[in-house]
């Protein structure tokens, strides 16, 4: 865990889990890391993207999760296992979880939105690996959930976002195998309609959304042994897909988050193990640069932006059907240049 206390205005004491002292400064208007402490190595110095810090854990352990914020609160539906049903919330000013209406029915690898007071759920699996067309929205405020018109392909491993007052689905497995289904739903109809497909269908996916467009990034064909790199953005405004430039690193059961106009990859896995990258996608400059790493590499964890944070929750920190309560935000600090 990383504590951090501001010592006088633009500097800061950070003390991680090793007890290492570390003390960053701004120079100009740019972070850099200065290390310190008991080493033969030369004190280096470094632009510094952004801090990790450990919060309250998720009550349930679980991986395969969809998560959304809505007025400050983090909601956490499904995943494997004794989580398939649980609802739990996270108050983010007072870092505390409290348990809330369990899903209808019990899900995984679906994906979530909030929406005017609501939060949708999307799609999934429904514990044996059989893609479901249900979609649910949840009020907070009556702690009630409401069936909606169903998803038009059902899917799991999917992403879904929010543009304009209207519901994206996009990708996934299909009852046929991978898809690259787009679909938008209208709340104000309780109707679903088709959009143009992505070009590479895949599941297992990032999708974060920027100045109205869906980047869809990395996820698989079926398999974690293949896995895929794939970047590509829709624009609801003219129902085309463009191809950008690929993710460094092949990667599957991810998630993502947007800060500022760039989109930082979190995770995954493949035959080898989970993945702690975390990978910055600059979409003025279609650039991509390393970003400080997970403190807990892992898969089928969800990414919530809010501000300059990224919350990642839950997750399997080996390939395959494990479980965690992870609980991590990675703070984007001011900085200038790539």
């Amino acid at each position: 865990m990383f504590y951090i206390q501001v010592l006088t205005p633009g500097i800061w004491l950070v003390v991680d889990y090793q007890e290492k002292e570390f003390d960053y400064r701004i120079t100009g208007e740019r972070w850099t890391l200065c290390r310190s402490g008991s080493t033969t190595k030369p004190l280096s110095q470094q632009p510094l993207d952004g801090l990790w810090t450990r919060l309250a854990p998720v009550p349930t352990p679980r991986a395969e999760v969809a998560a959304a914020e809505l007025n400050g609160k983090i909601y956490v539906f499904g995943g494997f296992g004794a989580g398939a049903r649980a609802n739990e919330e996270y108050d983010i000013a007072a870092d505390l979880w409290r348990k809330r209406a369990p899903i209808p029915r019990g899900v995984d690898h679906a994906a979530a939105v909030a929406l005017d007071g609501k939060v949708y759920l999307i799609g999934g699996f429904n514990g044996r690996f059989q893609p479901v067309d249900t979609v649910w929205s949840y009020n907070p405020e009556s702690d009630a959930w409401t069936p909606l018109a169903d998803l038009p392909t059902p899917r799991g491993g999917l992403g879904a976002a929010v543009i304009a007052g209207k519901i994206y689905a996009v990708g996934g497995v299909g009852p046929g195998g991978d898809v690259g289904t787009t679909e938008v739903y209208d709340p104000s109809t309780d109707s679903w309609e088709s959009r143009a497909e992505m070009p590479s269908p895949r599941d297992h996916l990032a999708l974060s959304v920027v100045d109205g467009r869906i980047y869809v990034i990395g996820g698989r064909l079926g398999s974690y042994a293949q896995n895929l790199a794939d970047n590509e953005v829709y624009d609801p405004a003219t129902d085309n897909w463009d191809v950008n430039e690929p993710l460094p690193t092949s990667r599957s059961g991810i998630a993502s988050g947007a800060v500022g106009g760039k989109i930082y990859v979190f995770g995954g896995e493949s035959t080898a193990g989970t993945f702690d990258e975390n990978e910055r996608y600059d979409t003025a400059t279609g650039g991509w640069a390393r970003a400080p790493g997970l403190p807990t590499a892992r898969h089928g964890h969800a990414a919530v932006a809010l501000g300059q944070r990224i919350y990642v929750l839950a997750g399997g920190p080996t390939p395959g059907g494990s479980q965690s309560s992870q609980n991590e935000v990675y703070i984007v600090l001011p900085r200038e240049g790539p």
